[in-house]
């Protein structure tokens, strides 16, 4: 997803409007419910992930006083690496039935 800006709480709601809450928001997402049918490695994997799951890979702005633009790189966190290799290998083993996609 590509956001043009992060203002306080606005991807939270909006993703908790749309039925989307991220994973680990205990306030705008709820406990986390894993879908019917999830294996054990993904459970077990969404309960140790005790953080929102949001994070930029790149910020980029104007310095306020010198009009410089100015860009930072973050690496995703291992934990989010984790986490979305275990969503991915779950939705590969159960992709056939899944009937909203």
């Amino acid at each position: 997803m590509r956001l043009e800006t992060g203002r306080t709480h606005q991807i939270r709601v909006h993703m908790a409007h749309i039925t989307h809450p991220l994973v680990g928001d205990q306030v705008y997402g709820g406990r986390p419910r894993p879908p019917k049918g999830a294996s054990e490695e993904f459970i077990s994997t969404l309960r140790k992930f005790d953080r929102q799951a949001l994070h930029a890979t790149m910020l980029r702005l104007y310095h306020p006083v010198s009009g410089i633009e100015m860009e930072w790189h973050a690496p995703i966190p291992q934990d989010m690496v984790d986490l979305i290799d275990a969503m991915r290998a779950d939705f590969e083993d159960h992709k056939d039935d899944v009937d909203w996609l």
